[in-house]
């Protein structure tokens, strides 16, 4: 567990404060194990800080690993459970895959896309952050926010007291690794950030759910890799095509991220709702802060549109492309029949005339005439020229 105050800097503190300071806000972030073992110092330290602790229900939704994407308020909270779109663990190599591979690593890293929730509970002047052990976003801000302090202010702000409230030092050696003390990697991107520190903690939950939704640009790459490789199979002449298992997982896949960006819509959607039902703020600064939080909300919201609508439009590729593979089989075997029929058709006059000359009657003509094989054959011969002949006008033998 970390904490940060965020007001005309970004300043690390020890723990939680005796009180809040004048000005800014404090950053809560914890992973989910950290959070359930502590569970009872935060919500004392939020009635402290907060004037009230979290509902029960919500605790509940902030440990569930498996819960969609959601959005819900009390009169001191907002609660919003945003699942991430991620391509999992150890996903470099799927990433530089794509010119010169077969696709192999990108379908190692879609069979394990990530989309653990992350959990905000957003106060007046607090915002708690409840995230996966591995938590690249959590990561990514920590190291953006200290960008944004500049050296002639990064002195070290006068210390508030802090309360002491049972940590790790406290717990047992045995009771298992944490969770969010390793140290970050911090990536070179700046999705979702802006140049200055964010105002309030409902505005750095936007800013984090923007990159988290942003960061679909590194899963889209592996996605339209994967479907354009099934594509090249299944519409090859080539060989035939056995790599159903993969199509399959890919169109799972896609329908994961189908719904999990749906449930991502209507969270945001509930948000702003919830926001445009406020009362009118009577003070412009206050007015104007509200009215940026509509604006990233809006934007969250477009982009949630436009994945969702990528993803949309790469099942749709799938799915043609399968209904084109279905239609090439189906060409390739009338093309087949085709040719059965004609070769059915020139070979069935053949075998009545030789039908009529194999019955054993003596008073069948050219019987008993040595000439009467070659007139047999000249028959048959004729009447397939002339089948041949007929077939090729109607074209039935053209391509």
């Amino acid at each position: 567990m970390r904490f940060f105050l965020i007001n005309d800097r970004f300043t690390e503190l020890p723990g939680w404060p005796d009180k809040m300071p004048a000005h800014g806000f404090l950053w809560v972030t914890t992973g989910r194990r950290r959070f359930e073992v502590e569970l009872q110092g935060v919500q004392r330290a939020l009635h402290k800080l907060a004037g009230g602790g979290l509902v029960d229900l919500h605790v509940t939704d902030l440990l569930n690993p498996q819960l969609p994407s959601q959005y819900d308020y009390t009169s001191w909270y907002d609660i919003l459970v945003f699942r991430r779109l991620a391509a999992g663990h150890n996903t470099d190599r799927a990433m530089a895959d794509g010119d010169s591979g077969d696709g192999s690593f990108a379908r190692h890293a879609i069979a394990h896309i990530d989309t653990s929730p992350v959990g905000f509970a957003v106060f007046d002047r607090i915002l708690l952050t409840v995230h996966p052990a591995d938590c690249s976003v959590r990561d990514f801000f920590e190291g953006r926010l200290s960008q944004m302090v500049s050296p002639t202010t990064s002195a070290v702000a006068p210390a508030p007291s802090y309360a002491k409230v049972d940590g790790p030092d406290d717990m047992d050696p045995n009771a298992g690794p944490e969770e969010e003390d390793d140290q970050p990697t911090f990536r070179n991107d700046n999705r979702g950030s802006t140049t200055r520190l964010p105002p309030s903690p409902a505005d750095l939950m936007l800013r984090i759910i923007n990159h988290m939704v942003d960061s679909y640009l590194d899963l889209r790459r592996l996605l339209t890799r994967q479907i354009g490789s099934l594509q090249q199979e299944l519409l090859g002449n080539t060989k035939r095509f056995t790599n159903w298992q993969s199509l399959l997982e890919s169109r799972n896949a896609l329908h994961l991220l189908e719904d999990t960006c749906e449930d991502q819509r209507s969270a945001v959607q509930e948000w702003i709702d919830a926001l445009d039902d406020l009362p009118v703020l009577a003070d412009p600064l206050a007015a104007r802060e509200r009215e940026v939080l509509r604006v990233r909300s809006r934007d969250v919201q477009e982009h949630i549109e436009r994945v969702l609508g990528h993803v949309r439009r790469l099942e749709s590729s799938a799915e043609g492309a399968v209904q084109m593979h279905f239609s090439a089989q189906g060409s390739r075997t009338n093309d087949i029949m085709r040719t059965l029929t004609v070769l059915t058709a020139i070979f069935l006059p053949l075998n009545l005339i030789t039908g009529i000359f194999g019955m054993n009657f003596d008073g069948l003509p050219l019987i008993h005439q040595g000439i009467g094989f070659w007139i047999a054959l000249g028959m048959m011969a004729s009447v397939a020229t002339f089948l041949i002949w007929l077939f090729r006008r109607k074209r039935y033998l053209e391509d």
